[in-house]
């Protein structure tokens, strides 16, 4: 970054300038687009949920819209449309606006719904790996890759490109947020870890899910039990507030099931 035509005239060593609004790239602008964002939708009588501080609610005779923020992506629900409208033109106002119409695609998520529900699936970002690492014509295989094999042993085999095989497993270890199946192939297995996994259900639909590998080495698989079932009952009780906080009823307590035997 440098100082703009004409103010370099006269500067002297160990002088900056002050910056009086962010800039694009400097890591301080996401938080400052936030803040500004909040400001101006709390203004339009809006309430940040303290469960989640990106999700935003408005309660109107019975009827509710709510705001999920992620950077400068914005997605809106609601069952109001005469609100929808108004907080459409109210943003439109103070911001730079584009209106994609339905929830289609959302960080690397195909979104499709109907009477029955809501689907979620990765298939377009599986298709971009596959695509990028040449395998588009691959066939499935139950083990992908021998499991005592060390990548590039043979001396005459051809060199490994270190950063390209990071850059695809990090794309993997993103694909296991929509698919925690693979979330332990692609977890490293010399840590001695297990890995918890928990998905809770709303009227027989799945919300929210994780599979993740867990911060302590278990001693015993009872003591890896109790550290799932803890993850899963803090995700249940953050749930639990969520709801109360866009307004849905508690019809019937929540209820924990577990695999152990």
């Amino acid at each position: 970054m440098e100082l703009p035509h004409g103010f370099d005239n006269g500067r002297k060593e160990g002088k900056v300038c002050k910056l009086r609004k962010s800039l694009y790239g400097l890591k301080q602008s996401p938080r400052a687009w936030f803040e500004r964002f909040t400001k101006t939708i709390m203004m339009h009588g809006y309430t940040q949920a303290q469960s989640n501080h990106t999700l935003f609610y408005h309660h109107n005779d019975g009827k509710v819209t709510i705001l999920i923020v992620y950077a400068d992506d914005i997605i809106v629900t609601r069952n109001d449309p005469m609100e929808m409208e108004q907080l459409k033109e109210k943003l439109a106002i103070e911001f730079e606006t584009k209106d994609l119409g339905p929830l289609r695609y959302f960080l690397g998520m195909e979104v499709a719904g109907n009477k029955s529900g809501i689907s979620v699936s990765q298939r377009k970002c599986i298709l971009d790996i596959l695509k990028e690492a040449g395998m588009l014509g691959c066939k499935p295989v139950d083990t992908p890759m021998d499991l005592i094999k060390k990548i590039g042993q043979q001396k005459e085999s051809t060199p490994i490109d270190t950063g390209r095989y990071q850059h695809l497993v990090g794309k993997l270890i993103y694909l296991s947020h929509t698919r925690p199946n693979i979330a332990f192939a692609v977890g490293s297995i010399d840590d001695r870890r297990s890995t918890s996994g928990y998905c809770t259900f709303m009227w027989g639909n799945l919300v929210t899910w994780r599979s993740k590998k867990q911060t302590i080495v278990a001693r015993s698989s009872a003591k890896a039990e109790f550290h799932a079932i803890a993850n899963g009952m803090c995700e249940l009780l953050w749930l639990k507030q969520l709801l109360r906080e866009i307004g849905v009823k508690e019809e019937m307590p929540m209820k924990m099931y577990c695999d152990n035997r």
